[in-house]
């Protein structure tokens, strides 16, 4: 029981804890956003879903710099990198969450249990390269 204790106080630092907080807001904007653009405006639902990762996309970009992962950038060219580090690892999880869902949409699956799945699996990939990729810390 206490290596379960000790393995789960490891791994709930307040930087998984709240990256997890702000997963579920960019969660919610996403999956909101299909909503909204699939069924209240009737936009197909693979480009709502494409629409609906690029507002969650840009959302996550400012909550992880500043409250998850505290960003250390200071000047242009560093802030650039970063970005361009976040975006590019977004992007390539763009299109495993869009291709995903678009082969789970070709199911009997209902589209939102199909949206449900791709974003935890694309939610678990992205913490792993904003942590490791985008917001690396230097070695002091």
């Amino acid at each position: 029981m206490e290596k379960i204790k000790a393995l789960i106080k490891k791994i709930l630092t307040k930087e998984v804890i709240l990256y997890g907080v702000f997963g579920v807001l960019t969660t919610i904007i996403n999956i909101g956003s299909l909503w909204v653009l699939s069924e209240i405006f009737n936009i197909n639902e693979n480009i709502a879903n494409a629409i609906a990762i690029i507002l969650s996309v840009i959302f996550a970009y400012f909550v992880n710099k500043d409250l998850v992962f505290h960003s250390e950038a200071k000047n242009k060219k560093d802030k650039s990198k970063e970005f361009v580090k976040f975006i590019s690892g977004r992007a390539v999880t763009m299109v495993i969450e869009w291709g995903g869902c678009a082969l789970l949409f070709l199911t009997p699956m209902p589209e939102m249990i199909s949206k449900l799945i791709m974003t935890v699996i694309v939610i678990i990939l992205n913490f792993f390269i904003s942590k490791f990729f985008a917001f690396k810390k230097k070695k002091r």
